[in-house]
């Protein structure tokens, strides 16, 4: 699994995980028990899936830094990673005590420190 401990440094975190949205593989997770971040990875290896799609129908070029969901309590995050446009972190934070502009700044900081040699082998 990839270590993405990096996330707990979030005000307000409550949970994060790396994906393979080729398949909706969890590569890591990091976060409170009763938060389900595998359906979580799942659903939202859907949103990615269909933002690329619409992206590619409408002629737009280039790649997606991040995708933001904002819901009445929690931000969810999906970060694509630069390295593997298949990857992408998934983070969810507490709206009222969580940093938005902190999070995608730790997420970025997450994103740079992976190192996903060996995890398509075993994922």
């Amino acid at each position: 699994m990839a270590d993405i401990s990096g996330l707990e440094e979030l005000e307000g975190f409550i949970g994060g995980c790396l994906v393979d949205s080729s398949s909706g593989l969890v590569l890591g997770k990091q976060g409170v028990q009763n938060f389900d971040l595998d359906t979580a990875a799942a659903g939202n290896t859907e949103v990615v899936r269909a933002k690329i799609k619409t992206m590619k129908s409408l002629g737009i070029k280039g790649g997606i830094e991040d995708i933001l969901i904002t819901l009445d309590t929690q931000y969810h995050l999906i970060r694509l990673l630069k390295t593997n446009m298949e990857v992408f972190l998934y983070v969810v934070i507490d709206k009222k005590r969580g940093n938005l502009g902190m999070a995608r700044s730790i997420a970025k900081k997450v994103e740079e420190s992976l190192d996903l040699s060996g995890l398509a082998k075993s994922a």
